[in-house]
């Protein structure tokens, strides 16, 4: 039997350093879409070598803009990576066994992390994210900075595959993305209402840490996975101080919430 016809989208700012590797991979799709928002490197040259059928477009935030590329594509199924995120070998396998008469509304894909100097254990524990989809019943929901597909239906994790995040090279990048990350969430938890901050602020940290370390095998990264479970239980903390912050803002004449413009 025939697969579904599957479109990759992509989009890009300035991301010739990681965008060849992450259309190398997946140079097997009928189609490559890439929506980039004004990139001054050679992204769009790079993309264009690969035959995506590029456009640009502001960045207005993560998932407008993501929702626009998956608006743009030609096929039903569309496979959403960033673009410094790249297929492992044999996912490309796997995805097109899915894609034989697929029952399920989408797919998670397993991630590996960047952590640093290495790349995350295999035996470590791997998020899945829901990366391939069918987009008549799949959209990106709203979320500021952690935009992501929601489906209208059943969801599968294919276990067997495997897709590495290339970012992170360094501590100070980590430090750099999870300061202005835990700044972009402020808005959306003071929508949400989000109770009992203070306590999530002392509690959640350490829990995280436990978490990440112990019980996700961070610690088969060695130092790395130390590192990488310390700075993400910092962003948890970042998160809700940053939000008790902006609370104190708000009741406060005179002061402007966090995050604010």
């Amino acid at each position: 039997m025939r697969r579904e016809p599957l479109s990759v989208v992509v989009i890009t700012f300035n991301n010739a350093d990681t965008l060849d590797a992450c259309l190398v991979a997946v140079d097997w799709a009928e189609e490559i879409v890439v929506l980039d928002s004004g990139s001054t490197d050679d992204t769009l040259a790079i993309a264009r070598r690969h035959g995506a059928r590029v456009a640009v477009h502001p960045f207005d935030d993560y998932g407008p803009q993501k929702q626009r590329a998956i608006d743009m594509a030609t096929h039903d199924w569309i496979l959403n990576l960033d673009a410094d995120e790249i297929l492992s070998p044999g996912t490309r396998a796997v995805i097109e066994r899915a894609l034989i008469a697929p029952r399920h509304a989408g797919f998670r894909l397993p991630r590996r992390e960047r952590m640093f100097w290495t790349v995350q254990h295999r035996l470590s524990a791997r998020n899945g994210h829901l990366r391939l989809f069918d987009r008549r019943r799949a959209r990106m929901n709203d979320v500021e900075v952690h935009a992501s597909v929601v489906a209208d239906g059943p969801v599968k994790t294919l276990r067997a595959a495997d897709f590495v995040n290339a970012g992170d090279a360094d501590i100070a990048s980590r430090v750099e993305k999870i300061n202005r990350y835990s700044s972009g969430l402020v808005a959306h938890k003071l929508r949400r209402g989000q109770r009992f901050t203070g306590l999530r602020m002392v509690c959640y940290p350490p829990l995280f840490f436990l978490r990440q370390y112990l019980l996700k095998r961070y610690f088969l990264n060695g130092w790395a996975g130390f590192i990488a479970s310390v700075t993400g239980a910092f962003y948890v903390f970042l998160k809700y101080a940053k939000l008790h912050e902006a609370r104190r803002a708000v009741s406060t004449p005179g002061r402007r919430p966090a995050g604010g413009s």
